[in-house]
C-alpha cells in the first residue's frame, strides 16, 4: 500500500480532549484550523494543561460541531455542562478556576493557535504502525496509546517509525506532501510528561519513559540519523508548511508523498 493520510485529530482547547475529523484547513501558519486554538493560563499566564495538572487528565469534553461550545463532564456525561468558547465566556472560566483551584482564563488565537513548538506550529505527524507499536510495549489499546501521543496527523499504509524519514540528518527541512500541501519536516518530536499517565485518570504508568527510551533506541531504522537525537525519549514530527504551498485542505485518504 502506498501511504495516506488515515486520521486527522484537532484538539480545540489545550490538553482537553481531541475532535476526530474528515477534513480541516490548513491555515497561513502551517497549523490546522481549529487545532489548539484555545488555552486555559492561570494569573501569570501559563497554560493550564496536562503537563502541569494531572486533575486535567479527568476531565471529559466533547464540542459542539463548529467548535463554538464545550460540553464538560468529570464522571458521567449526565452530570455534563455545556459552555460557550466565544462571548460570554465567563462560565467556562469559572468553571476552570472552580476545578483548578486557582484564577483561570480562556485565550483564543485563530492563527496559530497555542501550539507546543512555535517555531514548527504545523501538525505533528505519526504512522498508526507507531502508534500500535507502542501499545504493544505497554500492552495498551491503540486508542489509549493515541490519546496519550496527541498526534495531529496519522499516516498509514506504513511500517512502524515511517515518520522518521521526514527529518533530514543535516536539520535542513524535509519535503513532503500530503494531498496539495506541501510541509517540511523539521525534528522528532520531544515528548513531555502526559504520555507517561493514563489519559482518562492521570495515573501514571511506572517506568512508562525509561522503557520507551530502551524501545525507541532498539527500534530506531537504520537509515535515521542517531545525530537528531538527543535521548529517545521523541516520538511524531514536528512540521512547518513550505513557504508558498497552496494550502487547500486536507482529507482523510489524502496521498502522502516525500518529495525528493
Amino acid at each position: 500500500m502506498a501511504p495516506y493520510l488515515a486520521r486527522i485529530d484537532i484538539y480545540p482547547i489545550k490538553s482537553f480532549d481531541g475532535v476526530a475529523v474528515e477534513t480541516i484547513a490548513v491555515l497561513a501558519s502551517g497549523a490546522l484550523q481549529g487545532d489548539r486554538a484555545y488555552a486555559l493560563v492561570d494569573a501569570s499566564g501559563k497554560f493550564v494543561n496536562g503537563k502541569r495538572f494531572a486533575s486535567m487528565h479527568r476531565v471529559r469534553s466533547r464540542f459542539s460541531d463548529d467548535l463554538s461550545q464545550i460540553t464538560v463532564w468529570l464522571n458521567e456525561p449526565t452530570s455534563a455542562t455545556t459552555f460557550h468558547l466565544t462571548s460570554p465566556t465567563a462560565d467556562f472560566e469559572q468553571w476552570g478556576s472552580n476545578y483548578f483551584g486557582q484564577p483561570v482564563t480562556l485565550q483564543h488565537n485563530g492563527e496559530m493557535g497555542f501550539p507546543d513548538d512555535t517555531d514548527s506550529p504545523g501538525p505533528t505527524v505519526i504512522s498508526t504502525a507507531t502508534l500500535q507499536t507502542v501499545a504493544d510495549w505497554y500492552g495498551l489499546s491503540l486508542a489509549e496509546t493515541r490519546r496519550r501521543f496527541r498526534s495531529n496527523l496519522e499516516i498509514d499504509g506504513v511500517p512502524a517509525f515511517w515518520e522518521d524519514r521526514l527529518f533530514s540528518e543535516s536539520g535542513a527541512p524535509m519535503p513532503f506532501q500530503i494531498g496539495a500541501v506541501t510541509f517540511w519536516g523539521i525534528n522528532p518530536c520531544q515528548r513531555c510528561i502526559v504520555p507517561t499517565r493514563d489519559s482518562q485518570t492521570g495515573d501514571r504508568t511506572q517506568h512508562f519513559q525509561k522503557l520507551f527510551s530502551e524501545h525507541r533506541a532498539a527500534t530506531l531504522p537504520p537509515a535515521v540519523a542517531r545525530s537528531r537525537f538527543n535521548h529517545f525519549y521523541r516520538l511524531a514530527v514536528n512540521t512547518r508548511v513550505a513557504p508558498n504551498s497552496v494550502l487547500q485542505p486536507l482529507t482523510v485518504g489524502d496521498s502522502v508523498t516525500i518529495l525528493e
